[in-house]
């Protein structure tokens, strides 16, 4: 089993973390909030009084961070995992950030010796509960190797994306798809309900016709159908409306750097926006149905 500094133990990290517990790794764990890792610690990892002091001697690191900056600050800065870490260790980053700054990290990890994976996740809160999450990857075929059998103990789904930076490109394509579907998805329930059809029936037959998709049938965003979907437990999250929102300006972000067109995807960035800033941004990014159908609950 591996030595291992966990930093970053919000509500995705702290619960991969406690599966790498569980599956008998040693963890060193830091976190801006002392509890999330005073929390850790009672279930088994080592808590560490900062970053450096986690990665000295581990021999492998694990980030779950909010955005680019905090990634960069992290391994780059002074006293960062770059400066503390031994020649060799594998650095796995798990945060959703943009390309950029992914590659930037890459670059000067490799310059430091190091092999360094981008793996954000997808899957929310109870696929990491679970120790379901899909991971995608972006780095070398050897650094990829590294990581698998980690990432194995947290998630049910490991894809090599490419080189750097490509599973930062496939999880913000991805989650374009998500916002884009869902917004589609919570029209037609809003539009069936008022005509007169029964969102049971138009489950039913959309479920298993052309309209089919994630979005639908897995998380159907109108209560009843589907009994596990955020939609029955009063969008209690999930995947927030504030996360959506992140990945969809980070897709717009990296389709303007790379000059493509995606009008659908700056549509839904829009919508997301005004979901999140009428108060609904920590409801499950879901809840967006409401605020089409210009309920006002949704409205705050």
């Amino acid at each position: 089993m591996a030595t291992i500094a966990f930093i970053g133990l919000g509500n995705m990290g702290a619960p991969m973390a406690r599966n790498l517990v569980k599956a008998g790794h040693a963890l060193r764990v830091v976190d801006v909030v002392a509890a999330n890792a005073e929390r850790l610690a009672a279930a088994g990892a080592t808590m560490a009084p900062s970053a450096a002091d986690a990665v000295r001697g581990a021999e492998a690191v694990i980030t779950m961070l909010p955005a680019g900056s905090h990634v960069r600050d992290v391994y780059l800065g002074t006293g960062g995992v770059l400066a503390a870490a031994a020649p060799g260790t594998l650095l796995v980053d798990c945060s959703t950030i943009d390309v950029e700054s992914a590659r930037g990290v890459e670059a000067a990890a490799a310059r430091s010796g190091h092999d360094f994976v981008d793996a954000p996740v997808s899957g929310g809160t109870g696929g990491a509960e679970a120790g379901t999450l899909t991971f995608m990857c972006g780095g070398s075929a050897r650094a990829f190797a590294r990581a698998q059998p980690l990432l194995e103990r947290m998630g049910k789904t490991i894809v090599h994306a490419g080189g750097p930076g490509n599973g930062q490109a496939a999880k913000i394509c991805n989650n374009m798809i998500l916002g884009i579907s869902m917004i589609a998805v919570g029209e037609a329930f809003n539009l069936a309900a008022r005509l007169g059809l029964d969102a049971q029936k138009l489950f039913d037959i959309s479920s298993k016709s052309s309209g089919q998709c994630w979005s639908l049938t897995s998380y159907c965003p109108v209560p009843g159908p589907v009994p596990g979907s955020p939609a029955n437990r009063g969008y209690a999250p999930g995947f927030t409306g504030a996360m959506m929102l992140k990945d969809l300006k980070l897709a717009q972000e990296a389709a303007h750097a790379a000059g493509v067109a995606t009008p659908l995807g700056a549509a839904a960035q829009a919508l997301y926006a005004l979901y999140a800033g009428s108060g609904h941004a920590q409801d499950d990014f879901s809840g967006i149905v409401r605020m089409l159908a210009g309920s006002k609950e949704a409205k705050g």
